[in-house]
């Protein structure tokens, strides 16, 4: 049986939940409609030879600007994968209440064939091929870190960007994900992770959502599963061992996959793959599984998919055992395969809330960078020091000292990072109450994620309504 594509998968969500709205036919299929996509071929030299490179970015939604999303260096990038992350992105942004519209771009070439030199050249052009088209600047299109990348090329996009247009005040903001010591923001290379992390705590601690899988309330102690160990996969795991005290019993990754029922710390099996020729086989303690897909089909409690699209297909759903499958990745799931799934009583928590951290997260450094101010440089000695007498008022009136540690931890004032976390917290944890919401109300909407449509479509259709595109 044939499996259908990324796009067919992500339309075919989209019109299913569709169906539970009545916003009139003419916005869903404006809403659903890919606005632009610029497909590009362009010449580099690398080494003696001239390749020619084929690259691509999609903008899906203009009912706000600047559009958002990613740039992925992958073999596997095509017209249809780029138009179907692009839209992910629009719901995914209304989703959080971050204020972009959708885009994304890819590059067809595997970034691990090259040098560091030939991926700088091949980036610095593809920007090139962006600035000329007007696809690329701080209100207009805002790429970031994706499958492949991450802040040394958006570094050089952003250098490219400033020779093209030098003397522009918000330059800094035509891209995200940038080093922190390059406009970059703390916090956002963990922040998709992080904010898979704030989003399954959300569901575990809901009572409801725990009586239906037969679980208990918490993550505590949950036997987790987890799929690629890429930016996303393994901030997942550390943070959730560390701050949810999840079990990590199995780890599937390109090279295979491995099971460890007492438990595999992924710092230890991040440090173990960098010394071990980039493998994980053979960590200590771990038995290897069949295959690299092997871990996907494991008895666990929740399942984390953070590699490609398209790893749960109709051919293996019926084998997924898990309880709970947080969407790491963008589209882990085909639409086919959700239906099945769903019939097993299994829940889904959809990349299109559950992934958004970076995109949160790139709102901020965004926003860092047209107020041209690190967040907390203002506040956090006035902060401080209020505390600090705070302090001393309760010593006076209490007649009791507080201990020095317990001082410095009262009286500090918040860092960057620290505003930045929180943030993320408050639109992972209010975003899900809204899909729950709605999920909870209505029994028919049946998945989470058709819920977490209903509320991205209802937004979208709300901004059309308000810009005056109909009656």
């Amino acid at each position: 049986m044939s499996e259908i594509s990324f796009l067919d998968s992500v339309n075919r969500n989209f019109d299913r939940a569709a169906s539970f709205t009545s916003i009139p036919k003419g916005i869903l299929e404006m809403i659903k409609a890919c606005n632009a996509v610029y497909e590009i071929q362009f010449p580099v030299r690398i080494g003696t030879e001239v390749q020619v490179i084929k690259a691509f970015r999609a903008q899906h939604s203009h009912h706000r600007l600047p559009t958002k999303g990613g740039i992925r260096y992958s073999k596997m990038v095509n017209k249809d994968e780029v138009e179907a992350l692009a839209a992910l992105m629009t719901y995914k942004c209304a989703i959080v209440d971050v204020p972009f519209g959708g885009a994304k771009g890819g590059v067809a070439i595997n970034p691990w064939q090259y040098t560091e030199e030939q991926l700088e050249k091949i980036t610095r052009r593809y920007t090139t091929e962006l600035i000329r088209k007007n696809f690329i600047g701080p209100g207009i299109d805002v790429p970031a870190p994706d499958y492949g990348t991450g802040p040394r090329e958006m570094a050089w996009i952003l250098d490219t960007y400033v020779t093209f247009k030098g003397g522009e005040i918000d330059a800094a903001g035509c891209v995200t994900g940038k080093p922190v010591n390059q406009n970059g923001i703390q916090g956002r290379t963990e922040a998709t992770g992080r904010g898979v992390y704030y989003g399954l705590r959300e569901l575990c601690e809901t009572p409801d959502a725990m009586k239906k899988v037969g679980l208990t309330t918490g993550l505590q102690g949950k036997r987790t599963v987890i799929q690629g160990l890429g930016n996303v996969g393994q901030y997942t795991g550390i943070i959730m061992q560390k701050e949810g005290g999840i079990k990590i019993i199995a780890v599937a990754e390109y090279e295979g996959s491995i099971i460890k029922e007492d438990g595999i710390d992924i710092e230890e099996l991040m440090a173990y793959r960098k010394s071990n020729n980039n493998s994980i086989i053979g960590f200590p303690g771990s038995t290897t599984l069949a295959d690299r897909t092997s871990a996907l089909e494991l008895d666990c409690d929740i399942l984390i998919p953070a590699a490609l699209e398209n790893q749960i297909t109709i051919e293996n759903a019926d084998k997924i055992k898990a309880k709970i499958i947080g969407e790491a990745a963008n589209g882990p799931i085909t639409s086919e395969a959700e239906v099945v799934l769903a019939k097993k009583g299994i829940i889904v928590v959809p990349d299109m809330y559950l992934n958004a951290g970076g995109v949160t997260v790139s709102y901020f450094e965004w926003l860092k960078n047209l107020s041209h101010m690190r967040f907390g440089r203002m506040e956090k000695r006035f902060d401080s020091t209020m505390y600090a007498r705070l302090v001393a008022t309760v010593e006076d009136l209490s007649g009791k000292k507080i201990g020095e540690t317990e001082r410095a931890l009262l009286t500090r004032g918040a860092d960057e990072i620290d505003l930045v976390r929180s943030g993320l917290e408050e639109t992972m944890v209010s975003s899900f109450q809204q899909i729950w919401k709605v999920y909870a109300a209505r029994p028919e909407v049946e998945t989470l994620r058709n819920a977490a449509f209903i509320v991205a479509l209802e937004k979208i259709s709300n901004d059309y309504a308000n810009l005056g595109i109909f009656p």
